[in-house]
C-alpha cells in the first residue's frame, strides 16, 4: 500500500467474549460514525481468542467494506490484543478503545485538534464516573494515590479504554513496554491496569507530548474488573515499572 493510501485514523478495537455487545450494536454504532467523517479511517477488530460467536459476528463486517480488518489472535489478555492492533495499524493516528463503546467514538473529535498542535499522545479522562459503583470510586482514588507515590504520574485518570497516539510515538512505545511486551495463552478474561500505566510511563519516559482530555463514560453495566484482585496486580505492575526504570531498561 503506497503512502498516499494510508488511512488517517486507525480505530483498534480488541473483543473477548463481546457477542452480547456486538449484538446490541456497538460496532454498528462505531462503523457508523465512522462513515459520516471527511477523513480516511480502518477499523482493526482483533478477537482475543473469544469462545462465543465474537469473531464470526465480527466477520460479517469485515467482510461488508475493506476498511475492516479482523485478526484472531488466541487468547493473551487485552494487553496483547491491543498490542497486536496496534502494531498493525497504518492510520497516522492509532486509537484504541473498548468494544462495548462504554466512551463513544465521537469523542475521538476532542482528540484530533492536540494532534495537530503537536502531542503524540492523547487520553480520554473519565469526568464523574457517572454510573460507577460506589466501593470502585473509592478504590480508583485510592489507586491514583499509589499511582502518583510511586511513579509520579501526573494524570487524573491512567485506565480509560480510550487513547489515541501518532504512528511514530505508537510503535516507539509498545516496542519499548518491558512487563507488556511479551504474552502467553492464558486463561479467562484478563484486564491489567498496569497495561495503562506501563504505556503512559514508557511514553513520558521518551520525552513524548501528552495530552489527557475530559471524555463522555457510560458505566457498561457489566464488567470484567475484579476491583481488589485487579488493584494488587496493579500496585505490583507498578513497583515492577519503577524497578525497570532504576535499571535504565525503557529507552
Amino acid at each position: 500500500m503506497s503512502k498516499s493510501n494510508l488511512p488517517f485514523l486507525s480505530v483498534v478495537v480488541p473483543a473477548y467474549n463481546e457477542e452480547q455487545n456486538i449484538r446490541k450494536g456497538a460496532p454498528d454504532r462505531l462503523i457508523s460514525y465512522l462513515e459520516k467523517q471527511n477523513y480516511s479511517w480502518e477499523v482493526l477488530f482483533v478477537d482475543d481468542g473469544s469462545v462465543d460467536d465474537t469473531a464470526k459476528l465480527l466477520e460479517k463486517y469485515k467482510d461488508k467494506n475493506k476498511r475492516i480488518c479482523l485478526i484472531k489472535n488466541a487468547h493473551q489478555g487485552k494487553a496483547a490484543t491491543v498490542m497486536t492492533g496496534v502494531m498493525a495499524a497504518t492510520g497516522q493516528i492509532i486509537l484504541f478503545t473498548d468494544t462495548d463503546q462504554a466512551t463513544p467514538i465521537k469523542e475521538v473529535e476532542k482528540f484530533l485538534p492536540y494532534f495537530e498542535q503537536g502531542y503524540d499522545v492523547v487520553i480520554g479522562s473519565r469526568h464523574g464516573r457517572a454510573g460507577m459503583p460506589f466501593l470502585r470510586k473509592v478504590m480508583a482514588y485510592g489507586f491514583v494515590i499509589l499511582r502518583t507515590l510511586v511513579l509520579r504520574l501526573p494524570f487524573k485518570d491512567t485506565q480509560t479504554g480510550f487513547k489515541a497516539f501518532s504512528k511514530v510515538a505508537a510503535h516507539k512505545i509498545f516496542k519499548s513496554l518491558r512487563i507488556f511486551g511479551q504474552s502467553g495463552v492464558i486463561k479467562g478474561a484478563a484486564v491489567k491496569a498496569g497495561f495503562d500505566i506501563e504505556i503512559l510511563f514508557v511514553a513520558r519516559k521518551l520525552g513524548h507530548k501528552i495530552r489527557e482530555v475530559p471524555v463522555e463514560w457510560h458505566h457498561p453495566g457489566t464488567t470484567r474488573v475484579n476491583p481488589l484482585k485487579d488493584s494488587i496486580e496493579a500496585l505490583g505492575d507498578m513497583l515492577r515499572i519503577r524497578w525497570y526504570a532504576l535499571r535504565g531498561e525503557y529507552k
